[in-house]
Formats: structure tokens, C-alpha cells, sequence
């Protein structure tokens, strides 16, 4: 009769972080944007900005998100495929209308559409409070860009302040993931995310 081998058991790897990839397709792409808004480009740049939103800016999001949720990670897969979404959204929106297939839609609607985006992540930003100070104040920068374009739209004139404050947005989640992907690489906290302001 044969006998039953035991193998030895394999020590399960540690599931690596989904977060900096999240941060960093959406810093990226943000930074890309932000410069149209802010006037730094011309808005002919937005042809460039499309296949980075539907790639880095959207398929990179939600590969992030899905693995949030896979582990756990309520707050982190609601984010990254919410703004994953948004990406494919402004990609789409821009694509269909370069091809001719819609019409532009009316700056109220942008201003709209843009409002609920700001309503959205201040709720966001408010579960924030409970995370690390970094992710704070990425999801503060981004209610604040978001409120400001959408002023912009509706006539304020803030457009050009929240392409500004986008810059700003993408730089601190890009530095924010470099920071995860320093501490993850050297196994131990080499530069703090900081305390949650409640925990």
C-alpha cells in the first residue's frame, strides 16, 4: 500500500499593496489634465490626455480597485474604480465628441457633472479622517479642484485656479505612492503616512 507523503508547506506570501499603482495612474493623468485647466498647454494637448485616461488613468484604477476589494479593502476599491470610471468617462466623452458622434454638451452640464464628482469625494475625504494623513489630504486637494472646475463651468471663473489645484492633487498622490512603494520596498517605514486624525 502506498504511503501518504507529507510536503512541506510553502510560507504564504504577503499580498503586495494595489494602492501606489491606484494613486499613481490617477496622479499621473490628473498632472496631465491639470496642465490643460491651468493653461500650461494648449487644450489641443487633450488628444494626447485621451489614451492616457482610458490606459493609466482608468484600466490601471480598476485593476487597483478589484485588488482593494480582494483584500479587503472597502475604501481603496470604491476609490480607485470610482476614479478609474471617471477617467474612462472624460475619455469617452472626448472621443465621441472628436469623432463627431455627440455633440459638445453645454458648459452647465460639465459644471454639473464635475459638482457631483466635488460632492462625492468630499464625502470620500470625510472616511478619510480614519486614514493615514497623506491620503487626506489627496482626497482635500481633490474636492477642492473639483468644486473649483465646476465653478469654472458655471461661469465663476475658478477653471483656471482648479487646474492649479489639480496639479497639485496628482503631484501629492504620485508622492504618496512613491512613499508606499519606499516603505513596501525597504519593509520597514522609511518616510511616515502619518496618523489618522480619528482613529
Amino acid at each position: 500500500m502506498s504511503q501518504i507523503v507529507a510536503l512541506p508547506s510553502l510560507p504564504l506570501s504577503k499580498p503586495a499593496n494595489p494602492g501606489p499603482l491606484g494613486l499613481l495612474g490617477f496622479g499621473l493623468t490628473t498632472c496631465a489634465l491639470s496642465a490643460v485647466n491651468a493653461g500650461l498647454l494648449p487644450h489641443e494637448a487633450v488628444a494626447a490626455i485621451v489614451p492616457l485616461a482610458f490606459s493609466f488613468g482608468g484600466i490601471a484604477q480598476l485593476i487597483a480597485g478589484v485588488l482593494e476589494f480582494r483584500i479587503g479593502n472597502t475604501f481603496g476599491g470604491v476609490a480607485f474604480t470610482s476614479y478609474g470610471l471617471f477617467w474612462w468617462w472624460f475619455a469617452l466623452l472626448n472621443w465621441t465628441i472628436g469623432a463627431g458622434w455627440l455633440k459638445a454638451p453645454p458648459a452647465i452640464a460639465a459644471a454639473t457633472i464635475l459638482l457631483l464628482w466635488g460632492v462625492l469625494t468630499f464625502l470620500l475625504w470625510i472616511v478619510t479622517f480614519r486614514l493615514n494623513k497623506a491620503v487626506f489630504s489627496v482626497f482635500l486637494l481633490l474636492w477642492i479642484t473639483f468644486f473649483l472646475l465646476s465653478a469654472g463651468d458655471f461661469g465663476y471663473g475658478t477653471g483656471k485656479l482648479g487646474g492649479y489645484f489639480g496639479l497639485l492633487t496628482g503631484i501629492d498622490a504620485m508622492l504618496v505612492a512613491f512613499i508606499e512603494v519606499l516603505n513596501a520596498t525597504a519593509n520597514r517605514v522609511v518616510i511616515p503616512l502619518g496618523d489618522p486624525i480619528i482613529n
